[in-house]
């Protein structure tokens, strides 16, 4: 088998990285050598690839899912927001220019050849390419210039498969909808749909599927069904609206509270914490869910000065002192760690200048233009495990008290500070590793006085066994000859075009 195929949805969150991430499980296992792409990415969640460039995390799930590492061009631009109107664009995996929405459109017509090339390097490569759209393919306002959706399937010849999420109604609509908007061009690519999160019995869907087909010229590939508890590696916060699952508790519960800033980027973090029994995580911006947590985390964030300004708005600047002042548990992460500590000379995101953190870590942060991108590994020896992670950032720590929180296992600097119940790092996904995570917690459970007891969950294999999961999805409820049929034999010909009425309303 060789091809590509594009998948697209009528909204975003309708399911296109569950469609793309199980697309590519199921090519894997059947032995395909597949690749994910995404053109254009806006996410905040991001990780580090293996030859040092930084991807959207979807796309580094979507390549765990395939059983191959990750690398740039599956996802050649990353728009990752840092303010109010203002982005930093992240091309082939480094910082490429910084832009707001107007003069982003005008950076289009530079990245469309590089994303072009990115794509033919691993169709090049790979057997298959899974690729994935952003947004809906009818925002028609940005239809010119357009890189991921309906501009990409047409430059480089690809079938799109259409995603519609019936949790949220209205999906037959939605699906017409979005083809009928498009031009006579862009429909000629659409070749099918997907119903993504059905509840109940199929069949009953049927009849409305039969009239789609009739009024469209396309079937419905498949109908997912809603599964419980489906989480993945995510790019935006749209998700933290689906409550992480929490396993049974082998002794008492922890409370773990993620403050929830506005710019947060890699909370992601926090997900390995779910994974443990007993571990209860949520996402909030309650000064009692702060004050009652037995782990209080603060997230990285891609605008530090401005999230810590809000925090200082709504009084949580008080309660995150009086938690440290109490002995009460405070972990920081990248932006997070940053935010805790004296003082932020940032002239690179928000270009205020120096400013004071919040005084709960005896370290300092100065912004350089250039980002740090880098993978890391070592140990905790206050809490005597192994640990790995990764980088990104533009901010340059320096401790001047407290004690290191990890060494690293090479000749590089230590990372992170801890002083009294307070501790901070800059290592994304630290708390993937399982000794250092365990170990965490049973720390915050001595200092609670819980009888908290961690269980034996492996993190990456669970993680594989998600990948699993939405493989069988595809596999069971995805008419996997037909999607064969398209990735291999490409965009069908005489797929007809829905030509709508237009009326001219007058008001009398």
């Amino acid at each position: 088998m060789r091809g590509a195929i594009l998948i697209a949805g009528t909204h975003s969150d309708a399911g296109k990285s569950v469609v793309t991430t199980g697309i590519c499980r199921w090519l894997a296992r059947q032995g395909v050598k597949v690749a994910p792409f995404k053109a254009q990415n806006m996410a905040l969640n991001s990780v580090v690839a293996q030859d040092g460039s930084e991807i959207g995390r979807a796309q580094a799930a979507q390549a765990a899912a395939c059983g191959i590492e990750t690398e740039a061009a599956m996802n050649p631009v990353l728009i990752k927001p840092s303010g109010h109107r203002h982005s930093q664009i992240v091309v082939m995996g480094k910082p490429y220019a910084d832009a707001d929405a107007r003069s982003y459109q005008q950076l289009k017509h530079e990245l469309k050849p590089i994303v072009g090339a990115a794509l033919a390097d691993l169709r090049e490569r790979f057997d298959v390419v899974v690729c994935e759209g952003a947004g809906s393919p009818a925002e028609i306002n940005l239809r010119e210039g357009d890189l991921t959706n309906m501009g990409l399937a047409t430059a480089a010849n690809l079938p799109v498969l259409v995603v519609g999420d019936i949790d949220r109604g209205g999906v037959m609509a939605s699906l017409f909808g979005t083809l009928a908007l498009l031009d006579e061009r862009d429909q000629s690519h659409i070749a099918g749909f997907l119903i993504n999160k059905f509840r109940g019995d199929a069949s009953i869907l049927q009849p409305g599927l039969d009239q789609l087909q009739r009024q469209t010229g396309r079937a419905t590939l498949g109908v997912l069904p809603h599964v419980e508890d489906l989480w993945m590696d995510v790019e935006d916060s749209l998700a933290l609206e689906s409550p992480r699952p929490e396993l049974p508790a082998l002794g008492e519960t922890l409370d773990v509270a993620v403050l929830r800033l506005r710019w947060m980027s890699n909370f992601t973090d926090v997900d390995a914490l779910a994974s443990e029994p007993g571990v209860r995580v949520r996402f909030t911006r309650s000064a009692v869910d702060l004050e009652r947590a037995d782990l209080v985390v603060i997230p990285g964030t891609k605008a530090t000065v401005e999230d810590l300004q809000r925090i200082r708005d709504d009084g949580l600047d008080r309660v995150l002192a009086a938690r440290a002042a109490a002995g009460l548990p405070i972990l920081g992460v990248c932006g997070g760690y940053q935010l805790l500590g004296e003082r932020i000379e940032d002239r690179v995101e928000s270009r205020l200048g120096v400013v004071d953190g919040l005084g709960l870590l005896p370290v300092m942060t100065a912004f350089h233009p250039d980002k740090l991108l880098r993978r890391r590994s070592g140990s905790c020896a206050w809490l005597m495990s192994p640990v790995a992670g990764y980088e990104i950032r533009h901010g340059r720590v320096t401790r001047h008290g407290g004690e290191p929180l990890l060494r690293d296992a090479g000749d590089q600097e230590p990372d992170g500070c801890r002083s009294g119940a307070v501790i901070g790092t800059s290592w994304h996904g630290a708390l993937e590793h399982d000794a250092f995570r365990r170990a965490l917690l049973l720390h915050v459970a001595r200092v609670r006085e819980r009888d908290f007891r961690p269980g034996d969950v492996n993190f990456a294999a669970a993680r594989e066994s998600r990948l699993d999961v939405l493989g069988d999805l595809i596999e069971r409820h995805v008419d996997t000859d037909r999607l064969t049929d398209l990735i291999s034999g490409g965009v069908p010909a005489g797929l007809p075009t829905v030509h709508t009425e237009v009326r001219t309303c007058s008001v009398s």
